[in-house]
């Protein structure tokens, strides 16, 4: 059933300067199908300006529905923009709309109650001030990350708000890290608000706020100083070509319009504006940047293969170990669940250790603004740290992540199983270890389950919810429900080794270190893997993740698939400490070979995935390499671009996205 279009919906507020237009743009549906701007939307918008025309206002309010201002851009008609001139059209129609209203005869105002991102944040600038509630939390421009820019005035008008440097952050390097939004105090801190108001009684103040500058006349504060924007533009394409690598073509046109807002008129900049959607939206990157949006926000929310069971309320969660990995997982469960966490390790001091950088976390959060100092007060009362795993009574849900090896995991959960009630849920967060073995001795193994979350916890979203032999419905209801609980996103993966996002990476790993072993150089197998869009070089992922737990996992995968996974003797050396790659022959071959030979790997390695049914579809191992290792949207994701390469059928003589 499709979703309703926006409205632009009139109401009068008289005032004591005289008749206040409140325009509330509203779907019709839940706060959680956001406003959006299609071609219905638009032509609201410009019946409403008809109608303003017919008399006399004081002022105009624009406001969203509930929660929700406005979400941008309608993506589902993005797909037929498949010809420059249609995408030119949809810019046009947007610029027109939109500065319809700029160009009205009385004081405007944005009263941005929500949500407010891309053309939602684009027709906010287009009015005289705006005013932003204290509790939104997501504003700024995603088109960049969907390979795309903001093509309705926000190159434009941004720039000449807030100034080049904040521009470039909103527009280009946020959308670049992980489509970074910013909060209310960092949008008026920012200088996108006029004021930041507090949540009661928001579109009262705000209207208040327009008739006070009407009253005594606040004309818009006048454009920035932009003579620097060349210069800082010029400067982030250095940090945009150590994001992308010069593979994404949004994020540098996007600084060219950006660094143009300093010599354009504003119909100038808004005709680069139309040119450059011409020559982006129709083409393979925004094209694929829709798929990858819909995939995520879409598809993978429904929780495909999920049991229509009831999930256990969990009211204490149990963390076992105290490390990096465990550390963060606290921190997660507690800030997210609000409920007594505690955490056991072997060692007194290092369990003490993680109780103090959780605390620690929750103060970096007040001081950012992100959380209240009481509720960091209670917070930091709830969270505790010990060696007796007797504190583990009561608990709904105790997750482990200690050392990778199955029989460690094994003593955890049997002794587990001796302090906790039957309901609790026993949850494993290994990265390539089978989950079925590691229940097979317990008395209640359908309450084991995997959830798999990838470093840094805080970043990357992804969850690998992983179903073992045994895992029983309601087990796994509510590990699901607990991801999205923890604002994560859940892909639902068969017990297999290495899951998907870590098996996919060490085939990569394994292509790249053969590599190495027969003449090539660290700067050849970065170029060639870099090529396809990841954000970090396969050298620089290594000394992250650590050469210990890559060879581990590939060992794992040797084990289970030797022909496809050989063990790695310069691996081996690194995980021991020595740096020497050992040499096994002289093979070298060039960066266009070697990038061939890691496409046709992966595509060969999804092939057997899909057959042994890790997951359900391709596009689940899209969604999990976008979310778990930072695969670009405008990639798609990672069958889509292995199919669209060639790849795909030179390994196995078939398309993966049709599996």
């Amino acid at each position: 059933m499709a979703e309703s279009p926006t409205q632009f919906f009139l109401q009068e507020v008289t005032t004591r300067v005289g008749p206040v237009a409140l325009v509330t743009m509203d779907n019709g549906e839940e706060w959680q199908k956001p406003n959006v701007f299609g071609s219905a939307a638009l032509a609201s918008l410009r019946e409403l300006v008809a109608q303003l025309g017919e008399r006399q206002w004081s002022g105009l309010v624009l406001t969203g529905k509930p929660f929700v201002f406005a979400a941008g851009a309608d993506l589902t008609e993005f797909p037929r923009m498949s010809t420059p001139d249609l995408a030119r059209a949809a810019a046009v129609g947007g610029h027109e709309a939109f500065g319809a209203i700029r160009d009205l005869p009385f004081p405007t105002l944005a009263a941005i109650n929500g949500a407010a991102v891309g053309g939602g944040l684009e027709i906010a600038l287009h009015c005289d001030f705006r005013t932003i509630a204290r509790s939104v939390r997501h504003i700024g421009f995603p088109e960049v990350f969907l390979g795309i820019i903001p093509g309705w005035g926000g190159t434009q008008l941004a720039p000449r708000l807030v100034g080049a440097a904040a521009a470039v952050e909103l527009i280009v390097t946020n959308p670049l890290k992980q489509n970074r939004l910013v909060d209310a105090a960092r949008a008026a801190e920012l200088g996108l608000a006029d004021a930041l108001l507090d949540d009661v009684e928001f579109l009262d103040d705000s209207i208040e706020w327009l008739v006070r500058a009407t009253e005594w006349p606040t004309p818009p504060r006048e454009a920035v100083d932009l003579s620097d924007a060349a210069e800082i533009c010029a400067r982030a394409r250095y940090a945009v070509d150590d994001a992308v690598h010069g593979v994404a073509l949004a994020p540098y046109r996007a600084l060219e319009l950006i660094a143009g807002a300093a010599e354009w008129t504003i119909a100038e900049g808004y005709a680069a504006e139309e040119d450059a959607l011409a020559d982006l939206l129709p083409g393979p990157q925004a094209q694929a940047g829709v798929y990858a949006f819909d995939l995520i926000e879409r598809r993978i929310r429904k929780g495909i293969g999920v049991p229509d069971a009831k999930p256990r309320r969990i009211e204490r969660v149990g963390v076992v170990g105290a490390g990096l990995m465990a550390t963060q997982l606290a921190t997660l469960f507690l800030r997210r669940l609000e409920v007594p966490v505690v955490i056991t390790d072997i060692d007194a001091g290092r369990a003490e250790e993680a109780v103090a950088a959780v605390r620690a976390d929750l103060g970096k959060q007040v001081s950012r603004g992100r959380l209240a100092e009481g509720k960091a007060r209670f917070l930091g009362t709830i969270v505790s740290g010990t060696t007796d795993t007797a504190a583990f009574a009561g608990c709904g849900l105790v997750i482990e992540a200690v050392f990778e090896e199955i029989a460690v995991k094994q003593e955890v959960f049997a002794t587990l199983e001796a302090v906790v009630s039957e309901e609790c849920l026993l949850v494993t967060n290994t990265s390539s270890l089978s989950v079925s073995e590691m229940a097979a001795l317990l008395r209640h193994p359908e309450r084991v389950v995997g959830m798999h979350f990838f470093n840094p916890v805080s970043v990357l979203p992804l969850v690998e919810v992983v179903r073992a032999t045994s895992t029983d419905d309601t087990t796994l209801a509510t590990a699901w429900d607990v991801t999205k609980k923890l604002g994560k996103r859940g892909v639902l993966v068969k017990d297999a080794p290495a899951f998907v996002v870590n098996r996919l990476l060490t085939r990569q790993s394994s292509v790249l270190m053969q590599a190495l072993e027969k003449g090539n150089t660290f700067e050849e197998t970065d170029e060639a893997a870099l090529r396809i869009g990841i954000p970090m070089p396969p050298s620089a992922l290594l000394a992250m993740v650590g050469p210990r737990v890559a060879n581990h996992v590939l060992h794992t995968l040797h084990h289970a698939f030797p022909d496809r996974f050989p063990l790695s003797p310069t691996l081996e050396n690194f995980a021991n400490g020595e740096m020497e790659i050992v040499v096994t022959g002289d093979a070298r071959q060039t960066v266009d070979e070697l990038h061939a030979a890691l496409l046709e790997a992966l595509a060969d390695e999804a092939r057997h995935m899909l057959d042994e049914g890790v997951v359900s579809s391709a596009a689940e191992i899209d969604a999990c390499l976008i979310l778990g290792a930072g695969f670009p949207f405008f990639r798609g994701g990672l069958t889509r671009y292995l199919d669209e390469s060639g790849a795909s059928v030179r390994a196995s003589g078939a398309l993966l996205a049709t599996a």
